[in-house]
């Protein structure tokens, strides 16, 4: 079994003010993102003022979206009986399914104003995006926070508050895939021309994939359980769109890559 290394979530303590290291992950996954999209700012005829408005556009729809997002799919009923809860933002919750669909609509904004289409948009900021997934899984296991289901097996850890059992660390699980590994096949395969939609559709596809198998390893939220014959998680069922919309990408008809530019 291994030990959790019980890391103070407060990074930094200034008087009253505290940084946390989850808030912090997020900022170095913006880091990252905005100095990667500079080196490859050329591919889609971007300026680096331009890549930092796209990097602003992101951090929104992140934010924004995450947070209606956990809300609906995960705390509804709350929501219903205490709409002013969506806005008690330090009281956590952030949801990986709403933040895209907030960086797509903010994308789409993004796309309009700079005569862009959002395929090759998407083709552009995919291979960025797991630099933030990974990062981000790293604060959760900080916080000891979505741990995995209990095991036996020698990766087990106790997690502070999750009982006496061990557990998988499946917030690490979901930092080697959906961050390192997804990151490295991400930039691999669109480090040659591509079709239109192609990098998009991998990261979608590759996404969902992984997180479909940890959540066979991660504990389900307690306020929902299972979804559905008593396996299915809301963070599979989410995935779904995710893997069919990929595939769709990766096998639709397509002529090779052009200057992303809408006509």
């Amino acid at each position: 079994m291994l030990q959790y290394p019980h890391i103070d979530p407060v990074a930094v303590s200034l008087g009253p003010l505290q940084v946390h290291w989850y808030g912090l992950m997020y900022l170095f996954g913006f880091t990252g993102a905005w100095w990667l999209a500079r080196k490859r700012a050329s591919r889609l005829g971007l300026t680096h003022e331009q890549v930092g408005d796209l990097v602003f556009y992101g951090a929104l729809g992140v934010i924004l979206g995450g947070r209606i997002g956990y809300a609906i799919f995960y705390h509804f009923d709350r929501v219903l009986a205490e709409p002013l809860w969506l806005f008690k933002v330090w009281e956590g919750g952030m949801s990986f399914h709403g933040g895209l669909i907030g960086v797509v609509l903010a994308m789409l904004l993004y796309a309009r104003r700079h005569q862009l289409t959002l395929l090759a948009l998407g083709d552009f900021i995919a291979p960025m995006v797991p630099i933030g997934l990974g990062l981000g899984r790293l604060g959760n296991f900080i916080n000891g926070e979505l741990w995995g289901r209990p095991t036996d097996l020698w990766v087990g850890m106790v997690f502070p508050g999750a009982g006496p059992l061990p557990r998988h660390p499946s917030q690490l699980y979901e930092f080697a895939l959906e961050g390192v590994v997804l990151f490295t096949v991400l930039w691999l395969y669109s480090s040659k021309p591509r079709a239109q939609g192609r990098v998009a559709g991998l990261f979608l596809l590759g996404y969902g994939v992984f997180r479909t198998l940890v959540e066979f390893a991660r504990e389900p939220d307690a306020q929902l359980g299972f979804i559905a014959m008593n396996w299915l998680t809301m963070g599979q069922l989410l995935s779904i769109p995710m893997m069919v919309i990929g595939i769709w990408l990766l096998l639709r008809p397509a002529t090779m890559f052009k200057p992303g530019h809408a006509h």
